[in-house]
């Protein structure tokens, strides 16, 4: 997974109201996973949580391009031509990212590596490369160089050095897989989410009608710019902060125009990749794409003004309370 971390404009979660709730955390992808459970029995939460996180933990082993040999390691280290198996999580994101970087006309891409690589120095500071590097780093870049055949789950490069890096997909797929898990358990409300970065919501609370939460300013996360139930779907979260960089796949460079963007869908995988799209789409490419997928909904706030958050989608539908 990417090093980075979203939390500056993290949701928040107003739980202090919410009876027989179970809070268990756990450290991994970079970050905080936390998972609430509203359950009278507190041991049954607590056993299914661990079992929660001991995916969590198999899925970064095969997820996370930093990890020697887990499978998108061995897909990356592939010479062009060449094609390699790997398991059915790492095949299920890959086929899922491919997926949204057609729905989206290329602002999401994997295979975007080289570009981060390109940019981001090791203390996670924008460099100044040349215009040459820039321009072979996005050569290597397209989801069109990775081919997928699902009879036997392989990957083949069509091009050499692609270098995927699955930061902006990861954690809402595995955020999507303890859920299962959870309702594999019997388990069915609950709140789960990544770094704060991004959120699953089950059923709600007894009484409510929804899990309540609040989104904070980016710059000032004190300020409370909307409140809103979420219920039976996923939210995600992106944004520039300091060790934050989001690259414009379709460009070749950073994104500067965008400060956040949010992104509510049925699955919290559609949900973080759309929420990194959003960030480099324009304002009529977001509106065509939340008309086309009535379950999708975006809010983003724009550098050139703060002040304002620009809505697209049904967010009647959740109850929002704008402030």
């Amino acid at each position: 997974m990417s090093e980075e971390s979203r939390d500056i404009h993290k949701f928040r979660f107003q739980n202090d109201s919410i009876s027989d709730l179970h809070n268990f955390s756990h450290e991994a992808m970079a970050t905080t996973f936390e998972i609430s459970i509203q359950s009278e029995d507190r041991d049954y939460a607590n056993k299914a949580a661990i079992a929660g996180f001991d995916e969590l933990d198999k899925l970064e082993q095969q997820l996370s391009r930093y990890i020697e040999n887990s499978d998108i390691s061995r897909v990356n280290n592939l010479t062009q031509g060449r094609t390699t198996r790997i398991g059915l999580s790492a095949f299920d994101c890959l086929s899922t990212a491919k997926d949204i970087h057609n729905q989206t006309s290329g602002a999401f891409d994997v295979t975007i590596g080289s570009l981060y690589d390109c940019w981001i120095d090791e203390n996670k500071e924008i460099k100044k490369p040349i215009d040459e590097a820039i321009s072979i780093a996005k050569r290597y870049t397209g989801t069109n160089l990775l081919e997928l055949d699902e009879t036997d789950f392989s990957v083949k490069l069509v091009s050499e050095k692609v270098c995927l890096d699955l930061g902006g997909i990861g954690k809402g797929y595995a955020v999507d897989q303890i859920a299962q898990l959870l309702y594999d358990w019997s388990i069915d409300k609950a709140l789960i989410h990544g770094g704060y970065s991004t959120i699953v919501a089950l059923n709600p609370p007894d009484g409510r009608k929804g899990w309540p939460v609040t989104i904070s300013n980016p710059q000032q996360p004190s300020e409370i710019l909307a409140r809103f139930d979420l219920a039976n779907c996923a939210l995600g979260i992106s944004g520039l902060q300091k060790g934050r960089h989001i690259i414009d796949p379709r460009t070749a460079r950073p994104v500067h125009a965008t400060l956040a963007a949010w992104a509510l869908a049925e699955r919290a995988a559609e949900a973080d990749a759309l929420s990194t799209a959003f960030m480099v789409m324009n304002h009529q490419e977001i509106e065509k794409f939340c008309q086309d997928n009535p379950t999708v909904l975006s809010a983003i706030i724009r550098e050139h003004s703060l002040e304002k958050i620009y809505y697209f989608g049904r967010w009647d539908q959740m109850g929002l309370d704008k402030k």
